[in-house]
């Protein structure tokens, strides 16, 4: 079997201290707020540290994907880094793999922006790399949580204060 691996960087236009803090830091309650008419619900099995289960349940809008549970394997404040292993209950690329591990690292570009670099290492049932497009869609997902969070913070910021 093959371990194949997908890396993209997105531009986020808060700090970097701003999106650890509201996105990854471990309180999931902003992904009701900030993906309205995309997840329905949040629920968190654990105390939000490693081995924590959070379960994301997507409006049926979204596509064939019903469920996303991941489960933290890591998360490092220092280095604004969390991995977490994921599994996708539905969805036409997830049908595809035996595992998948993600890991979001944000970094710093100036005041009041960040980078947001995901990684997704993922292993296929059939052993093969994904093909290109399905290994964008694979990623893209990571990247349009994200932006939806920058969306909120921005069009909200009093709220984070």
């Amino acid at each position: 079997m093959v371990a194949c691996s997908v890396t993209e960087e997105c531009p986020v236009a808060v700090s970097a201290e701003l999106l650890w803090k509201v996105f990854l830091a471990g309180d999931a309650s902003i992904m009701t707020k900030a993906c309205v008419g995309m997840i329905d619900a949040v629920e968190v099995e654990g105390d939000g540290g490693p081995g924590s289960v959070t379960t994301m349940k997507l409006n049926p809008s979204v596509g064939d994907a019903k469920v996303f549970k991941t489960r933290l394997l890591a998360r490092d404040a220092a280095a604004l880094v969390v991995r977490s292993e994921m599994v996708v209950e539905g969805g036409e690329v997830a049908a595809k793999l035996k595992s998948q591990v993600s890991e979001l690292k944000v970094v710093p570009a100036g005041e009041g922006a960040c980078v947001c670099k995901v990684t997704v290492e993922y292993e296929r049932l059939d052993g093969t790399p994904l093909a290109p497009e399905d290994q964008a869609k694979l990623v893209h997902g990571y990247l349009g949580l994200i932006k939806k969070v920058e969306e909120y913070i921005v069009a909200h910021p009093g709220e984070f204060a």
